[in-house]
């Protein structure tokens, strides 16, 4: 019986889990299980305070493909010890440290004891802004004692306390803790391999023609010299599918207009400047990726 309800617990703390964080399975690990989470939602900082003991999540292409993609995991680390791994990378994370897990790929994240970490969605463009080349480093444990990780951690602290920001206040908080752990994040990137260079190359080529309705993988295939099918390989090596990728740069370069751009100019114009030709096509793929409309995405910056 006690067994029984253990697993009962599990399953409704998961399901928790899924709803507030995205699709994810797990299982119960040897020791007594223990698992709550508390969701807190100010505007642009969403995130998830996660206590839990003796279980495991983990995403695989399955839970991957079921999810949205535009997001990180910058996971926070406030006591215990937890175990997160992606790719061939492991992060053994103890209090104050912090790590970065991809939503767009399998992971696993082991809570070996009594554990408490906050769980902050990072949305993709903003991370991954001026950069094409290269993964971003996830599942590697960025140190308690490195400066920008104690000032990163009070920052966010200090956000949370504040509940009332508006949309432009928690963007711009969201965007210091970004600026404050890229320089960490940069400093262990890789030299880029032939690969990584050919990659930029064609991600060079979608932008300079993101405008145009002839932007289809045949094409960048052919002005790139290479096969369709050592297209998809390369962009599948990273984790990416070459239309869902030139879709979701169409649409972050719209957010960008829609924060810079005057009141007067239509929305269904800045979609179609981005290759959006169809209003209601663009409407329902950025409220996907940005989780409000084009009209309430500008509400909000005005």
């Amino acid at each position: 019986m006690a067994d029984s309800a253990n697993h009962e617990r599990f399953d409704s703390w998961l399901d928790h889990i899924n709803r507030a964080c995205g699709p994810f399975a797990g299982q119960v690990t040897d020791g007594g299980f223990h698992g709550s989470l508390q969701e807190y939602h100010a505007n642009a900082m969403k995130l998830s305070i996660v206590d839990a003991a003796h279980s495991r999540l983990f995403r695989t292409q399955y839970e991957v493909a079921r999810s949205n993609d535009a997001w990180y995991y910058a996971v926070f680390q406030l006591d215990g010890e937890t175990v997160l791994e992606q790719g061939n990378n492991q992060a053994v994370m103890h209090s104050g440290d912090i790590t970065l897990i991809d939503a767009s790929r399998p992971c696993s994240i082991n809570y070996t004891q009594q554990t408490k970490q906050i769980s902050l969605l990072v949305p993709r463009h903003m991370l991954e802004q001026n950069r094409r080349s290269g993964e971003l480093p996830c599942a590697y444990r960025l140190n308690a004692e490195m400066p920008v990780v104690k000032m990163s951690q009070r920052l966010l602290h200090e956000s949370m306390k504040n509940p009332t920001l508006n949309a432009c206040e928690s963007e711009a908080a969201l965007e210091a803790l970004i600026c404050l752990l890229r320089p960490v994040l940069q400093v262990r990137d890789a030299l880029p391999s032939k690969r990584d260079k050919q990659l930029e190359r064609v991600m060079g080529l979608i932008d300079n023609n993101i405008q145009s309705e002839d932007l289809r993988p045949e094409w960048i295939a052919s002005e790139a010299g290479m096969s369709v099918r050592s297209l998809y390989r390369m962009f599948a090596d990273k984790g990416l599918v070459v239309a869902q990728y030139i879709k979701n740069r169409r649409l972050d370069l719209c957010a960008q207009a829609l924060r810079t751009v005057s009141t007067t100019e239509k929305l269904a114009g800045i979609g179609y400047n981005w290759g959006f030709t169809d209003h209601s096509h663009f409407s329902t793929a950025f409220k996907l990726r940005f989780g409000v409309s084009p009209g309430e995405y500008r509400k909000r910056w005005q």
